[in-house]
């Protein structure tokens, strides 16, 4: 029977049933009170040794999959209600508190009823860089602490009406806990308790009462409906024993993992035969989430952010609805545990945007274990079990979505948080597999997590420009690369190449605060140009594809790729291709400026921390000469989180090749020609060098960089890129070989390139590593942009020093064989320049 069938005889044989009867027909559980109940709430069975039976909502949009728009209502219209309560003035200054993990939409959509009223949940993650501002326990749940991380701590600390919200009023344990812990360090005169029902037993109702009176304040009720559960005596251990009947016996409905790496799980969605293995697809969509838009009420949403979601809903639904299938009918939007209110909302904007041809529903992944029973009396027919995902500071364990396998849909689109988008995920037994064993597609949206700014962090704007794009900056596609710069293209930088030099060793200049004059290649070494590259594309795609295939593996499945301009930015995009061609990945790639002695573009970092995870953000260079921009690189980020409190930018860095042995992740060590290091902006999308200079770039600007559009007649840029890419299906088999064996190597950086340019350092005489250049790259930017002494050569280099022998000829430089070189070559700066120390003819010479 197919997916669709099955869900269809799921209708027919529900219609009627109410989907508590099962258990209240076997435990004698049953519920009195409203005549909506029954229509709210099913039942089922617990795995939890504290309370056997579990209230299932019908309208919550945890459990049990339900219309956006049904659930969304709910909550704005108990908000509604306590707005009227309080009246205008108090509702001004209300705060509304939702709890974790099941009803932080709930009290989300409250909040949006209410029309002012800032949110804040409660949550289970702790985040290092955000103080406590309170905690408190729930008796009954099976992941008991709470915690209370606001960005702002004044959110708790006014004196207007606390508004608390959770799915149902049982106990009522949670709640004055709550109270109890807020009112001792925030005291305030007004609560709301807000439950979509409230079930307490005759004995608990008039405990709020009681409470209120001893704290002094009013405390009050709003609920969508009422009643009690009746629980006869030995109801848990009845529970209890019937549980574990039914997974002994093996019929419960599960998509559990296998015990056995590599075998099916034992039972399929229905409990009628073993589970498929997985057979829809799986893929991303890009919702571009509103950058200055929290993920939620983990750290406060304010009404502000509220408006900034409100106007970019429909342009996400949109996405989504772009990527459906053709013909879908039944889609389901499925959150992730706190992440309920995003999808919510993500679902009923689809929901609108679709029209009444789909049938839109919404449902979330939970921590809470149930017993899942296939019959139209019961709440949770089916359950599908994966790994946790987001690193939980509890430890790894189960994690649960139920209802979904049999209900015939023909789509699902996951929503989680870029925290919970990790290799666990993308496993063979994680979420999305999960789901395409049961449904046709699955697509996958990541909402960035937000993490607030430390309340020490420097002022600055509020909104950072967006990246310059070709054709308008740079000759890439606009998709290639996002350059986060801004355009110099009109100011005069250039200066003499030996008028620089001066500047910058005289300690009057630095040398970021001017360019070089762009060199124009003569015919014979753009001859060597494309020779080299002809000779070293297939090369080349091998390193693209190894180093890229490490990445993903060790770093992030979906990294965000951010070369370090210029020279990393061909690499950067290089990659981006590979992750396309060999996975369907659709990477971002941005690059940002990084100036020694200077250090990374702070700002570029921050736009990078509002709009992604920096954990998932992935540096990437050319190559590595002695390692000096790696030091600078990690110098400039523990800098960053001193100044701005964000944490989670990983300083190491992704290159092509590490000569120098400074990195781990790379595609080769090997010192060899990159063609792109042959020319300056030809080969970079027409960009200069990145400019910082104090009258160009203020404190809240990007750092500078110049289009040469003059120069378009001359750009191998494409070229470049499209040759190597060429090369990606011929070395396909070649990279799986390389990076198996890299990813299972000893990769730690020995920094024996450090000590070389030390040991050359002193016995040339320079006294200073920074004019000792290593490597093929290093070398050929010292004959393009500085004055060169000399050139060391490692004996017997061959094919990968014509175009720096061809440079050393044009500029008089002696280029000097060395038979222990650890590279290929060594570019030495002139170390006592003046601008006498060169010829009438501008050619260096020796000292």
């Amino acid at each position: 029977m197919t997916e669709r069938a099955h869900a269809e005889g799921h209708a027919e044989e529900g219609a009627g049933a109410w989907s508590g009867s099962w258990v209240a027909e076997r435990l004698g559980v049953g519920l009195t009170g409203d005549e909506a109940l029954t229509g709210l709430l099913g039942l089922a069975l617990r795995r939890n040794p504290k309370r056997a039976h579990l209230l299932v909502s019908n309208v919550l949009g945890k459990h049990v999959p339900q219309s956006p728009s049904v659930v969304h209502g709910h909550g704005v219209a108990l908000g509604r209600r306590v707005r009227d309560l309080l009246g205008a003035e108090a509702a001004e200054r209300a705060v509304v508190l939702g709890y974790a993990e099941t009803a932080t939409g709930l009290g989300h959509s409250v909040a949006d009823g209410l029309g002012s009223a800032p949110y804040l949940h409660s949550t289970r993650r702790p985040v290092a860089t955000v103080a406590r501002a309170g905690g408190f326990e729930e008796s009954h749940s099976h992941a008991t602490s709470h915690l209370l991380l606001p960005e702002d701590p004044a959110l708790l600390a006014g004196d207007g009406p606390l508004v608390l919200v959770d799915d149902e009023f049982s106990t009522g344990n949670t709640v004055l806990n709550t109270v109890r812990a807020l009112h001792e360090r925030y005291p305030r005169k007004r609560y709301v308790v807000v439950a979509l029902v409230d079930m307490r037993s005759p004995a608990d109702a008039g405990r709020l009462d009681d409470f209120a009176r001893e704290i002094g304040a009013r405390v009050d009720l709003v609920t969508t409906a009422s009643g009690t559960v009746q629980l006869p005596p030995g109801v848990l251990e009845k529970g209890q024993e019937l549980v574990a009947r039914h997974e002994t016996a093996g019929t419960e409905p599960t998509t559990k993992p296998a015990t056995e790496p590599g075998t099916e799980p034992t039972t399929g969605p229905t409990g009628r035969g073993p589970a498929a293995a997985p057979s829809g697809t799986v893929r991303r969509v890009e919702l571009h989430w509103p950058h200055d838009v929290p993920d939620g009420g983990r750290h406060g949403f304010t009404p502000a952010h509220r408006t900034r979601l409100e106007a970019a809903l429909p342009a996400m639904a949109a996405r989504i609805a772009e990527a459906l299938p053709a013909g879908a009918r039944r889609v389901l939007v499925l959150g992730f545990e706190e992440l309920m209110y995003a999808p919510l909302r993500l679902a009923h904007a689809l929901e609108q945007t679709v029209g009444g041809d789909v049938a839109v529903r919404y449902s979330t992944t939970t921590r809470s274990p149930v017993l899942a029973v296939d019959d139209p009396g019961y709440a949770i027919r089916t359950r599908l079990v994966f790994p946790a995902h987001d690193d939980p500071a509890d430890g790894p364990g189960e994690r649960y979505a139920y209802n979904v396998a049999g209900a015939g849909f023909d789509a699902v689109v996951a929503v989680v948080d870029s925290v919970a988008d990790t290799p666990a995920l993308h496993a063979p037994d994680g979420l999305p597999a999960r789901l395409a064993a049961h449904v046709p597609h699955v697509l996958l949206a990541v909402v960035p997590s937000y993490v607030p700014r430390s309340p020490h962090a420097p002022e600055r704007p509020s909104m950072l420009p967006e990246p310059l794009r070709g054709p308008d900056f740079s000759s890439y596609a606009p998709d290639e690369v996002g350059w986060l710069l801004q355009d110099l293209s009109d100011v005069t930088l250039e200066a003499p190449t030996e008028e620089r030099e001066e500047a910058i060793q005289s300690g009057g200049a630095h040398y970021a605060e001017s360019l070089p004059v762009e060199y124009q290649p003569s015919e014979q070494y753009q001859q060597l140009f494309h020779a080299a590259l002809e000779t070293s594309a297939a090369r080349l795609a091998r390193a693209v594809g190894a180093v890229t295939e490490i990445v993903l593996a060790e770093r992030s499945p979906r990294p965000v790729l951010v070369s370090l301009a210029r020279a990393g930015t061909p690499v950067g995009v290089l990659m981006r291709r590979w992750a396309q061609f060999r996975h369907g990945l659709d990477l971002p790639h941005y690059a940002v400026s990084i100036v020694r002695g200077r250090g990374i573009d702070a700002n570029a970092l921050r736009w990078l921390a509002d709009r992604h995870d920096p954990a998932d953000v992935v540096f990437v260079d050319g190559w590595t000469g002695k390692g000096a921009i790696t030091r600078e690189l990690a110098a400039a980020l523990r800098a960053f989180e001193d100044s701005d409190g964000i944490t989670g930018f990983d300083p190491e860095i992704a290159v092509l090749a590490d000569p120098g042995s400074c990195v781990r992740t790379y595609g080769t060590r090997d010192d060899f020609l990159i063609p792109s290091a042959c020319l300056n902006s030809t080969v970079s999308g027409l960009i200069s060098r990145t400019v910082l200079r104090a009258d160009l770039v203020g404190p809240h600007d990007f750092h500078g960089a110049k289009f040469y559009r003059e120069l378009a007649g001359a750009d191998l840029s494409p070229a470049f890129l499209d040759a190597v890419s060429a090369r990606f299906p011929e070395v396909a088999e070649a990279v799986d070989a390389q990076a198996k064996d890299l990813l299972s190597a000893d990769r730690a950086p020995t920094w024996e390139g450090w000590a070389a340019v030390e040991r050359i350092s002193e016995e040339y005489g320079i006294h200073d590593v920074n004019l000792v250049k290593p490597g093929v790259g290093e070398t050929t930017r010292v004959m393009l942009r500085r004055v060169p002494w000399k050139v060391l050569a490692r004996a017997g280099a061959g094919a990968d020093l014509d175009h720096v022998r061809l440079l050393a000829q044009q500029r008089g430089v002696l280029v000097e064989e060395v038979a222990d070189l650890p590279y290929t070559c060594v570019g030495l700066i002139h170390p006592q320049y003046t601008r006498g120390a060169t010829g009438a003819d501008g050619k260096a010479v020796t000292l």
